[in-house]
């Protein structure tokens, strides 16, 4: 029903960017409107002007109808009784300690040591390429 709706939806939508492209220009704000256009006559106007009134009646009631249906089966949930979230391990095992002398490489390196050491474990789900 939602995909029907939304095809209804884009419809109304390209229908109703035709209608507003071919109706005459009223203003001038640019400095290019007035004289002859395409749709030139009185009863043209009117029937482009019903026209996109119907259809952005159409186009707000789809609106409409979309969102209420993306939320209807919504559950409301509270924040307040909610637990703070269990804090996870990285997956390489043993965490890594601050370095106590030299730089960051040389902890990386002993940590990469560490669990070269170790027995690989599979992996729980996708990894990164690592370097030999």
């Amino acid at each position: 029903m939602q995909t029907v709706v939304i095809i209804v939806h884009l419809m109304i939508v390209a229908v109703l960017i035709g209608a507003v492209l071919l109706q005459k220009s009223e203003g001038g704000g640019l400095g290019m409107g007035g004289g002859a256009g395409f749709m030139s006559s009185r009863g043209t106007a009117n029937l482009l002007t019903r026209t996109t009134a119907i259809l952005a009646v159409g186009f707000f009631l789809t609106s409409l109808f979309l969102s209420w249906y993306a939320g209807y089966d919504r559950k409301p949930s509270s924040i307040i009784g909610a637990g703070a979230p269990a804090q996870q391990q990285p997956a390489g095992g043993a965490p890594v300690s601050a370095p106590t002398s030299g730089g960051i490489l040389d902890s990386l390196k002993k940590a990469d040591q560490q669990q070269g050491q170790q027995a690989p474990a599979a992996p729980a789900g996708p990894q990164a390429p690592q370097s030999q």
